[in-house]
């Protein structure tokens, strides 16, 4: 029994250990720049990478603006895939609670009585005219203990401990992907209000001109082909307000569905683009940190763990198992007579079984939990890989929007002192009513343009903050992210 003991410190199987990340310093195949370009418009500030440096936990903060925060708070509060990985999370930490009890002996009373014909005079009935039905009663207890030699138990405890950590990662990965689609969307809808606006300005612009335009052609000034040609271009920003119209709805239903509510609950206070700060200052963590604190690397490193305490369940299956059990209680027939003199029965057993011939059921389902970690490995590599991937996309729209953010607004303030210019000339008689629509024309679409790229720059810098892993360090309470 020492022995049995001393082994039961024992579990065989292989011993988790964190897979090791992968050997750089970097996301992109060339160092950082110091800060992206600017652009002398709003939302084209520099920004500046701080390598080393990492996410804060409530990084949609750093847009500065108090609705989106407000819109952040309230999916967290009232979003049900929030409340369902929670229930998920709850779930798996009471399962690794039940299995904890397994290390423990179990111990279990009953009571009972069976009607019977045979054997009374053995419980001393009388036996007067051959055998008549009788009652038999019993109590007792039974405890049984199941000792741990080769671990098998306690790797089962591990796995679902790791289940536990799963849930507790995906939970971590349903708040920063709430958090970064609440943010997405809302800076898509600034965008398209935006957007709907200046298209709205553009046809009363195209409106005034087709006014003066019909009254020219009345008095012979000019020609009906100008008039069509103002007409055209009308009818055509007029076509583009609709389909606008729908993307902006569409845009506002689904965060009704990200806030927890239904589009005709939704109360969103407008938010414009210039009313939301870029973020100055962007930390880019090291990748040994991203493997550390992205949820969703977490989630696939704790898989791991439980597919490899899955192979020391199996590899214990395959060895010696012994069971200790006991019971005591009383047997009478009548219940008053329970407990008492010459009723007592007890037993106590030592059952040892070794598994010898199970048509190699337990050799290929050890076989096939190691398979089961190699593939658990191979996902969380994969995963990792797509991460990275994640990082080095936003580093490098980053990059490229402001470069984009610059030469917008250089083309956007070229086409409005085009368009300035021309109108005079056109007022002189100087060109025709052609060139100057081809001027409004150039304007509007460089003016749609700049505000698609100035959301765009704000969209993918809080797309980066995601890739990241949004600040949330392993073993912080959700709680805190609130």
């Amino acid at each position: 029994m020492l022995a049995m003991l001393a082994l039961s410190g024992c579990a065989v199987g292989p011993n988790f250990r964190e897979p090791a990340p992968p050997a750089v310093n970097r996301y992109t195949p060339t160092e950082l720049p110091g800060s992206t370009v600017s652009a002398a418009t709003p939302g084209g500030d520099a920004q500046r990478f701080l390598a080393g440096s990492n996410v804060p936990e409530h990084w949609w903060t750093t847009f500065g603006n108090d609705e989106l925060d407000r819109r952040v708070q309230t999916a967290f509060a009232h979003s049900p895939t929030i409340a369902s990985a929670q229930a998920a999370l709850r779930q798996a930490e009471e399962n690794a609670k039940a299995a904890g009890g397994s290390l423990f002996p179990s111990l279990d009373a009953s009571a009972g009585a069976t009607r019977a014909n045979q054997a009374a005079a053995a419980l001393g009935a009388p036996a007067v005219g051959g055998s008549k039905p009788f009652t038999v009663y019993n109590a007792g207890v039974s405890v049984g203990y199941v000792f741990d030699i080769f671990g098998g138990v306690r790797r089962g405890i591990e796995a679902q401990q790791a289940q536990a950590d799963v849930q507790h990662a995906q939970l971590d990965a349903t708040y920063l992907t709430l958090a970064a689609n609440v943010v997405t969307a809302s800076l898509q809808e600034a965008s398209l209000r935006e957007q709907v606006h200046a298209t709205g300005q553009i046809i009363d612009s195209l409106k005034q001109e087709l006014g003066i335009a019909e009254k020219q052609q009345a008095i012979g000034t000019k020609s009906y082909s100008d008039t069509l040609a103002v007409r055209s271009q009308l009818a055509t920003a007029v076509a583009a307000l609709p389909a606008l119209r729908q993307q902006l709805a569409a845009t506002q239903n689904q965060l009704a569905t990200y806030l927890g509510v239904t589009s005709a609950q939704l109360d969103l206070r407008p938010i414009t683009l210039g009313a939301v700060t870029l973020p100055e200052g962007i930390p880019v963590s090291l990748p040994s940190v991203v493997v550390a604190q992205r949820p969703d690397i977490r989630a696939a490193a704790a898989q791991l763990h439980a597919a490899t305490a899955g192979v020391g369940v199996a590899t214990a299956n395959l060895l010696p198992q012994l069971t200790l059990s006991g019971n005591a209680g009383s047997q009478a027939l009548h219940a008053g007579d329970l407990f008492t003199a010459g009723t007592s029965a007890w037993s106590i057993g030592l059952n040892i079984l070794q598994p010898l011939f199970h048509g190699g059921e337990l050799l290929h389902k050890k076989r096939a939990a190691k398979a089961g970690m190699d593939q658990a490995l191979a996902n969380w590599q994969q995963v990792v890989l797509v991460a990275f991937q994640n990082v080095a996309d936003s580093l490098q729209a980053l990059e490229y929007d402001a470069e984009s953010l610059r030469a917008l607004a250089t083309a956007e303030r070229d086409a409005s002192e085009l368009l300035s210019l021309t109108r005079s000339q056109y007022r002189l008689g100087a060109i025709g009513y052609l060139n100057l629509l081809s001027a409004e024309q150039a304007w509007q679409q460089a003016h749609i343009a700049l505000i698609k790229s100035r959301a765009a720059r704000l969209t993918d810098t809080a797309a980066l903050y995601a890739a990241l892993g949004g600040g949330w360090q392993q073993g912080d309470s959700v709680a805190t992210k609130k």
